[in-house]
């Protein structure tokens, strides 16, 4: 369930104090564990996909049809978790990145917002980012 204007603003302000007040605890809450396990995602995924390559092979030396599809499934099915780890791990090192502009505070990893709307604002990340910042300093000032 995505998260009201009025909530969102609200985390945003807390976030803004927690960084204001302990600047260190705030970088070390920014996504470390986060990045950390999308890498060992990454990785394990990494491993099942080569299992899935030696089933294919096995299914493939063996004649064995079945055996082949459930190569192709192992690998299908790690390759999709290990392309989403690293596209999680690329979003988090930019934000990362942000982290050092004082005015933006803390980021919200996907800001409460559904999966479909995320998706398309990277496809067209440039203008909705300009988007958003001019909606953003509209609420803030006031018109």
């Amino acid at each position: 369930m995505p998260l009201s204007e009025e909530e969102l603003r609200l985390l945003e302000q807390m976030e803004r104090a927690l960084a204001e007040e302990d600047p260190k605890f705030a970088s070390t809450l920014k996504g470390t564990s986060f990045r950390r396990s999308a890498r060992r995602r990454a990785i394990v995924a990494g491993v099942v996909f080569v299992i899935g390559i030696a089933v294919l092979m096995a299914g493939a030396v063996l004649r064995q049809t079945s055996v082949g599809i459930l190569g192709f499934v192992i690998m299908l099915g790690s390759a999709t978790v290990g392309l989403t780890a690293i596209r999680g791990h690329a979003r988090a090192e930019s934000v990362q990145t942000d982290e050092h502009d004082p005015e933006l505070g803390l980021r919200v990893i996907d800001g409460g917002r559904s999966r479909r709307f995320t998706r398309r604002s990277r496809s067209h990340g440039s203008f909705m980012e300009r988007m958003e910042e001019r909606w953003r300093r509209r609420r803030e000032n006031g018109y």
